[in-house]
């Protein structure tokens, strides 16, 4: 039996965190291939470190998009976080593009022909949850350690934060009565500043923005609010610490509160499964809970390279349900065409909109009018209540 009287803590790391830096400039590179090229294809992976940046992986779109626009692209990413810095700066930074064309033998293996309809970009299994935690149907830990750093970011871009830097993290610690998060216990943020300030001062800085972001009465007690620990973050970014493409999942999804499968997301085009399978998962289990067939539901679905159809689809309500699993996972795939391209149709994923996810989370977000998180839209929930009437 699931415990009720418990605490659980997620983090979050805000757009300048080294390994966000890389996810962003993956994203944006995907982003420029499927701005010239619905179709493009782009695994690309991104490393960066004091005032360097190194480009690898593999794409197959149009030749207009060469290596030297792919570095402009990675500069403008860097530029847009705000990174001028003595060791890390968007002009200065050297950026070398390694970056090659797609193997044929995964194209082979993705590409429709013949008879044979087009396949997953790569086996692995994906996994989507969804809960009544919080009204975007995500786990509060999480959901509220995004808000803090988003909100912070915010104030930065707006000039209204200026002593801070682009590298951040928060931890948030809630506690949960009867299964229900009902206050913070312990709140962390440490935040890139100027050299000038005092931890004090950068505590009080931080502070409305934590207050305001939680529910009203849930912030922890004063000693347990954590503001750089270390009392001093003044060298942070990929000159603090180097950063990798895709090291941050569990900040990428669900905070820890759910399973997650073998992949990171960004990156990668939509015919690759670890992205676009995880988008589908989450967009099911998040109407599933929209429909009130669940208090929570876990979506698993699995997939071979060169494959179409999903090998397995499990769906778990953790004992929140209200109609039968097994109907109900028969409902989904009804619902939707879980084939490679049957998700990238429904959610409308062959656009340049992956950018913006590279930090903050994945899920939890509000569907935006170009296509932009179409995975948080709730416009099956209608279809799966019906099925059950």
């Amino acid at each position: 039996m699931a415990q009720k009287d418990y605490v659980f803590t997620s983090e979050s790391v805000a757009e300048g965190h080294p390994d966000k830096v890389c996810d962003r400039i993956s994203d944006t590179i995907l982003d420029t291939f499927l701005e010239a090229d619905a179709e493009a294809r782009c695994g690309v992976e991104t490393l960066a470190t004091t005032n360097r940046v190194v480009l690898a992986g593999e794409v197959r779109g149009p030749a207009s998009i060469t290596p030297e626009v792919m570095v402009e692209a990675a500069r403008e990413a860097i530029r847009d976080i705000g990174y001028e810095q003595e060791g890390f700066h968007w002009q200065k930074v050297a950026i070398k593009c390694l970056i090659h064309g797609q193997s044929t033998d995964i194209a082979r293996g993705v590409d429709a022909g013949g008879n044979k309809e087009e396949g997953a970009g790569d086996q692995g299994m994906m996994f989507g949850y969804a809960c009544t935690e919080t009204r975007e149907l995500m786990p509060a830990p999480i959901f509220y350690a995004h808000a803090i750093l988003r909100a912070l970011a915010e104030a930065r871009h707006a000039g209204r934060a200026p002593s801070l830097g682009p590298d951040a993290k928060s931890q948030v610690t809630l506690q949960y009565a009867d299964g229900k998060p009902v206050r913070a216990v312990a709140i962390v943020v440490s935040t890139q500043h100027a050299p000038e300030l005092e931890q004090s001062e950068v505590r009080e800085i931080v502070r409305p923005f934590v207050v305001n972001t939680l529910p009203e009465g849930w912030m922890c007690e004063e000693e347990h609010f954590y503001v750089n620990p270390t009392g001093r973050f003044v060298i942070g970014g990929p000159h603090g610490d180097a950063g990798l493409t895709g090291r941050k999942i569990i900040v990428d999804t669900y905070g820890g509160a759910a399973l997650h499968g073998g992949g990171a997301f960004s990156g990668k085009d939509p015919t690759k499964v670890d992205r676009s399978g995880a988008y589908a998962a989450r967009y099911l289990a998040k109407n599933v809970v929209a429909a009130g067939l669940a208090e929570r539901c876990t979506i698993q679905l699995a997939y071979a390279i060169g494959v179409s159809k999903p090998l397995s689809v499990y769906v778990d309500t953790a004992g929140t349900g209200t109609v039968d699993e097994k109907k109900l996972a028969e409902i989904l795939m009804q619902a939707m065409d879980l084939s490679p391209r049957g998700i990238r149709t429904h959610l409308r994923l062959n656009k340049p909109i992956y950018a913006r996810t590279a930090a903050y989370g994945h899920f939890g977000r509000k569907p935006e009018a170009d296509g932009g998180f179409s995975w948080e839209r709730t416009d099956l929930a209608e279809v799966l209540a019906r099925a059950f009437t």
